[in-house]
């Protein structure tokens, strides 16, 4: 048993206590792969390009009722006479150009990765949050770190 798996059967652990589904299914996924030995040919190419799959289904998911009619012109239209849909335009926005920049740390910094994916996953498991915030929480970090930078 080596680090890597100890700490798998640790985070399946967590998300077992946690009643969190989405913790087992990737960990259990993950634990699979290495046992079968795809962990050599897949890993890699999930961790670069997996951010970018994941963001591809959410924005998959958000436009899947423009797809189906559910959402039309008409309902654009009639939401943007609220004060509630401006709100949600301008924090799209922001949090846009707030992951834009969670990119950016995580391409230079790849140590922060670390940290970001054990707050994910403390969150997703015992806090019951959902698991878009690696990119979000760089994005954070990053502008965090340049007050930071700042103020020194």
């Amino acid at each position: 048993m080596n680090q890597p798996m100890l700490f798998l059967l640790l985070l399946l652990a967590i998300g077992f206590i946690a009643k969190n589904q989405s913790i087992m299914f990737a960990v259990g996924l993950l634990i699979v792969m290495r046992i079968i030995g795809l962990d050599e040919k897949v890993f890699s190419t999930v961790q670069s390009k997996g951010i970018n799959w994941g963001v591809t289904i959410i924005t998959i998911a958000v436009l899947a009722p423009i797809a189906t009619g559910e959402i039309g012109f008409k309902e654009l239209f009639d939401a943007l006479k609220t004060p509630y849909a401006w709100i949600a335009l301008a924090s799209g926005m922001f949090v846009a150009l707030i992951a834009k920049n969670g990119l950016t740390l995580l391409a230079n910094d790849p140590h922060i990765t670390t940290a970001l994916v054990l707050g994910t996953v403390i969150a997703v498991s015992l806090f019951k949050g959902v698991a878009v915030g690696p990119l979000i929480g760089a994005g954070i970090a990053y502008m965090a770190m340049k007050v930071f930078e700042f103020f020194q």
